[in-house]
């Protein structure tokens, strides 16, 4: 027998019957699942992100290096062009994505995705032109914009509602920190390639350090398909099937499905203030990124290693950010320390920019990591707790869009305004202004960062009107619109 989500049915005596039935060992480790992760079933699909988000890592080292190699002379124009085709389809392709997570079976989705990720690395080693690799590289992006709305929209039905936050902190540890395993395996490939596999035979596989980082991510991909088989993720009434069914009939129904998402995403006033708060926050955040290292150089008098002292500290606070929402979250009214932490996370940065030795920055930017981590797992937590299961793959191909779109602008814009202000701070200041007898320097690096601070700020300030004019109007519930 078995129940509505595809599990094994049990009955009120099963589980004590099952306890007394199984090994120390086995309860000991369920035990230990359910209280890190809050279910066996959420545990498995941690694993699966975990080996395919490994995967993901090795495997865009790889077609850097291939895009470099198989570029030879314009080295630089091959992978940006390669690098910029693993973006362009969260443009297009993730709002339509969205629409289909919604109407198919989501673990169908994603072990499809999975497969035909795997497939496509397949193909990578034998890929000798630079418009394969953008091929390539474009194909494997609109698979993931399915995969990654529809592993979302899944975990609510795997982990209890209060342990929602412990699962998307563990989520970034599986998205973020499995990229020194990526980059070590591509070390241990070079390696590899170079001493077992010099011969003809080797040559015909392509079994080359990229090929055999592609031919490892692949096997990523079918072993996290494998995991995700057996999860039991509910399935949808026979009625709610037939009713979806009737509607991918109709051609003009996505476009409505599609509007009505993005109506949602921008009414409801949690779900609009998590998209407004992530999307517009990064466009600040985000050009620390590129400016970094020139704030450190020209401002600190600390070169590169000044700038891995910022990475490390955004890191780490990044990290105990996370580690504090995972502990405190069923103390925490969660959408008001999200707004809250943007507001301080825009202080940090301002304050970041504003002293001119390296320990206080290097603090400030600790908080902007500590503010930037509890932004993120509250935002997806908000997100999985006040939007319906019916409109989930949607709002969060939203959430991926918006984000993407904002950091791309980011990290383009950023270099483009610094110059700019600079010529300008050196036209009609000489970089150097006076405020309350104290000469301030003010290159445009200064400048840009600040205005990053108040593009952040405003966002934070903008977030708690937003979260405060839809409780006054009772709508702090999701739901369909």
């Amino acid at each position: 027998m078995h129940d509505e989500t595809g599990g094994p049915a049990r009955d009120e005596q099963g589980p004590v019957v099952e306890a007394s039935l199984t090994e120390p060992q086995t309860v000991v480790r369920e035990a230990l699942h359910v209280r890190v992760f809050g279910s066996p079933a959420f545990f498995r699909l941690w694993l699966a992100q975990v080996v395919s988000a490994t995967g993901d890592w090795l495997g865009l080292l790889a077609i850097s290096l291939l895009a470099i190699r198989v570029g030879s002379g314009s080295e630089g124009a091959s992978l940006s062009l390669v690098l910029a085709a693993r973006i362009a389809p969260g443009f297009f392709f993730g709002p339509i994505a969205g629409v289909l997570v919604d109407r198919l079976n989501r673990k169908r989705v994603m072990v499809t995705c999975d497969v035909c990720r795997a497939l496509v690395m397949l193909s990578l080693p034998f890929v000798e032109t630079v418009w394969g690799l953008v091929v390539a590289s474009l194909l494997l992006e609109a698979f993931t914009m399915m995969w990654s709305p529809a592993k979302e929209a899944s975990v609510p039905h795997v982990v209890p509602e209060d342990q929602l936050a412990s699962a998307n902190s563990l989520s970034i540890v599986a998205a973020y920190g499995t990229f020194p395993l990526g980059a070590g395996l591509m070390v241990l490939f070079g390696r590899l390639s170079t001493a077992l596999f010099d011969s003809s035979w080797a040559d015909n596989l392509r079994l080359d350090e990229e090929g055999l980082a592609f031919y490892a991510n692949a096997l990523t991909f079918l072993v996290a398909a494998v995991l995700i088989v057996t999860l039991p993720l509910p399935v949808r009434p026979k009625e709610e099937r037939r009713a979806a069914k009737l509607r991918r009939n109709q051609l003009a129904h996505p476009l409505d499905e599609l509007r009505e998402g993005w109506r949602f995403a921008f009414q409801n006033p949690v779900v609009r203030t998590v998209n407004m708060g992530l999307a517009t926050g990064l466009i600040g955040g985000g050009m620390l990124v590129p400016l970094g290292a020139i704030y450190a150089t020209d401002l600190l008098d600390a070169g590169d290693s000044g700038y891995g002292y910022f990475i490390t500290a955004l890191g780490l606070g990044v990290a105990t950010g996370v580690a504090l929402i995972s502990l405190g979250q069923r103390r925490l009214d969660k959408a008001r320390v999200f707004t809250w932490a943007l507001v301080a996370a825009a202080v940090f940065l301002a304050l970041s920019a504003t002293f001119s030795r390296l320990h206080f920055s290097v603090a400030m930017v600790y908080g902007i990591g500590l503010c930037a981590g509890t932004v993120y797992v509250l935002g997806f937590t908000l997100l999985h707790e006040n939007v319906d299961d019916n409109m989930r793959g949607r709002i969060f191909s939203t959430l991926y869009t918006l984000v993407r779109t904002c950091v791309l602008f980011a990290l383009a814009i950023g270099p483009l305004l610094e110059e700019s202000l600079d010529r300008l701070s050196k036209r009609f200041w000489e970089r150097n202004v006076e405020v309350l007898g104290i000469d301030v320097y003010v290159p445009g690096v200064r400048l840009t960062l600040w205005l990053a601070a108040v593009i952040i700020l405003v966002a934070g300030v903008v977030a708690v009107a937003s979260l405060r004019v839809g409780e006054r109007n009772g709508e702090r519930s999701g739901g369909t619109p």
